[in-house]
């Protein structure tokens, strides 16, 4: 019974001590934790924390926000919709750094020039944010994330005293363009933001929002002053565990380029035999329909059934269009009625208009869909011609 017991005590103590206030020593330091990405996607963009050190009350813990929990109900749900509550975490700092060490991540120190009565109230801040009922919030993205959190963290118990200066080398970049920095670009988890993420992400971010990313969150820490006295508030910047250089796979074979390639010259082949023997494959047509009907159906439904901002104005569905789903049954007729003519004629234009899209830059579109895009037009060409014989003909 004890032993059972003990374990569940002990949890309860250490919670506890996250949850307790206390009044920092002069010798109380405040650093802003940077670690790099991993290796996974969503580790991809890196983390950030807060650490307290004050050896004088043998305290040393780290605050960080983002964290979520998977068994919490409806999960997924939540998440597609944009619903889902994340929370503030709290930890021993080494426990933290050995986390990261353990996953092969470059972590990064600052130690911030703050007040005494800067650290307390920062600290007291955390703490309050830690109770249970103050943990969770909603998170976005791009506003609201563990990298914004610290800013705004510090915001508040400086009184907004910190003025962020972007470095020198400083180049304003879309937050598409700021995502995919941190990502292949012939990887599976580009092509899934590329496609689910809208048109509201190819505007240029300012350079505060650039603080999104945990990697901005050094940088822009690292030129920052305080504004009453122009004085840096980063004291000392150390690099606590470097990466060490780990072979990188080659995964060119089933990467979206190579996969796509394969079922763009998959359909070629097909339209082409269909051409030569004047006749129609009714059962790739309907799947082509089917497939880019429900791709369109989800994005229709990211950008109007969720509270996701940034899936907004997402112009995939001029290529993935929702109708496609709801058309389908006249791909099962020997001939399709005249009007569905005219219909692909407009899947044509829209393909048209993608591609305008992209080189006026409302919206940047994955690069490992072109070899698909080009076989879906020159199917729908096919198509037009073939089925508007067929009209004539009866």
């Amino acid at each position: 019974m004890f032993k059972n017991l003990l374990p569940t005590v002990f949890i309860l103590f250490f919670n506890l001590s996250f949850a307790q206030t206390y009044t920092l020593s002069n010798e109380a330091k405040i650093s802003v934790i940077t670690v790099a990405p991993g290796s996974s996607l969503n580790d991809a963009f890196g983390h950030n924390a807060i650490r307290i050190n004050d050896p004088l009350k043998n305290l040393d813990i780290s605050f960080d926000y983002g964290r979520f929990d998977f068994e919490a109900p409806n999960f997924y749900l939540n998440f597609a919709r944009g619903k889902l509550n994340y929370s503030i975490g709290a930890s021993n700092y080494y426990d933290f750094l050995k986390f990261y060490k353990w996953q092969n991540r470059t972590v990064e120190e600052q130690i911030l020039n703050l007040t005494q009565k800067q650290k307390q109230r920062l600290y007291d801040y955390l703490v309050n944010n830690y109770q249970p009922q103050n943990r969770n919030y909603l998170y976005d993205f791009f506003y609201d994330n563990c990298a914004t959190k610290i800013k705004d963290v510090l915001n508040i118990s400086t009184n907004n005293a910190i003025q962020y200066n972007p470095p020198k080398d400083f180049k304003p970049k879309t937050f598409r363009t700021l995502i995919q920095d941190k990502l292949d670009w012939n990887t599976w988890g580009s092509l899934g933001i590329d496609m689910a993420l809208g048109s509201v992400i190819d505007q240029n971010a300012t350079a505060e929002e650039h603080m999104f990313l945990p990697a901005f969150i050094h940088t822009f820490f690292e030129n920052a002053t305080f504004k009453d006295t122009n004085t840096a508030v980063v004291g000392l910047s150390t690099r606590v565990y470097q990466q060490t250089n780990q072979p990188k796979s080659n995964y060119f074979f089933i990467s979206p380029l190579f996969v796509f390639s394969l079922i763009a010259l998959f359909i070629l082949i097909i339209t082409y035999k269909d051409f030569k023997r004047n006749q129609r494959s009714k059962w790739l047509d309907i799947t082509l329909f089917s497939i880019t009907g429900m791709i369109g159906v989800v994005i229709l439904l990211l950008w109007f059934a969720t509270d996701h901002k940034a899936t907004h104005q997402n112009y995939n569905l001029l290529w993935a269009f929702a109708l496609n789903l709801f058309v389908t049954w006249q791909l099962y007729k020997k001939i399709p009625k005249y009007w569905f003519i005219k219909y692909l004629k407009f899947l044509v234009i829209l393909l048209c208009l993608l591609t305008l899209h992209w080189i006026l830059g409302v919206q940047v579109f994955a690069f490992s869909l072109i070899p698909l895009l080009i076989a879906l037009f020159i199917r729908y060409i096919y198509l037009i011609k073939y089925i508007n014989k067929q009209v004539i003909a009866l």
